[in-house]
């Protein structure tokens, strides 16, 4: 069952999305060599309760922390750690909030400062992609013109894309129908429509697209342990235009800000 939103529902969740956006703003200012994902994680946590949300993947079907940090060969659902982060590292930074009785989900793969041309390369083309698939996230197209437009974009460019991990509807669950696959065809899948919301998620890997899921029963990484990007934005389907609910501005800003030091 998809659930459409009324336009005062689609605000009330681009309020939790701002929340979100901020606190990968916040996660931002503090991410360097050196720093472990635990202290990002506490960070996170902290600025959402200060403001009112509730970490959503804390505690969500077992998942021990605030957010799912994924560094290097690790596609998604990292578990926090005490390990330092390292120069040229990677690491995706996903985040959910609970504010409103809705959801924000929101993913950014930040640089560990001076990364490989390669590995800049991948975080560049999967951000390009997250924007592609918006782009057709507009009533009256489907579900695959979405997966195509990332898929074509990224393996144009020599990128694979993970199949078995998917973007999702969201709402007041933080995982609704429908399936938001990276990879399909033109004209398939479900029909859009206006007050559809969705979290759409590209996972790009630099190797191989097979991916396995470490022993800890969450982490999945590639089967090649080559680097994957990942970056997520919250979207309403419009008429014309997709309405992105999240926002990477917190987080940009910061991220220039350094870079001119």
């Amino acid at each position: 069952m998809i659930y459409l939103k009324t336009d005062e529902e689609i605000e009330l969740m681009r309020i939790s999305n701002q929340l979100v956006a901020k606190t990968l703003g916040e996660v931002a200012k503090a991410v360097r060599p050196g720093v472990s994902t635990l202290e990002l994680d506490k960070i996170a946590e902290a600025f959402i309760r200060d403001n009112g949300g509730t970490p959503a993947f804390l505690n969500y079907q077992g998942f021990p922390n605030t957010l799912c940090t994924s560094v290097n060969e690790q596609v998604v659902h990292g578990i926090p750690n005490n390990q330092p982060l390292q120069e040229g590292d990677i690491v995706s930074v996903d985040c959910g909030v609970l504010l409103n009785e809705f959801y924000g989900d929101s993913a950014y793969t930040f640089p560990i400062g001076e990364v490989a041309p390669e590995v800049k390369a991948l975080l560049e083309a999967t951000k390009e992609s997250l924007y592609k698939g918006i782009e057709q996230a507009i009533e009256n197209n489907r579900l695959g013109d979405i997966g195509h437009a990332i898929q074509n974009y990224t393996e144009e460019r020599g990128y694979t894309v993970v199949r078995e991990m998917v973007g999702h509807g969201i709402g007041k669950d933080l995982h609704e129908a429908p399936e938001v696959a990276n990879y399909g065809r033109k004209g398939n899948g479900t029909k859009l429509k206006s007050g559809m919301v969705i979290a759409i998620e590209p996972m790009i890997n630099l190797g191989k697209r097979q991916i396995v899921q470490e022993d800890d029963g969450w982490t999945i990484r590639t089967i090649d342990k080559k680097v994957s990007a990942h970056y997520e934005h919250t979207v309403a389907v419009r008429k014309g235009k997709a309405d992105i609910l999240s926002s990477f501005k917190f987080v940009e800003e910061v991220l220039h800000l350094q870079s001119e030091k």
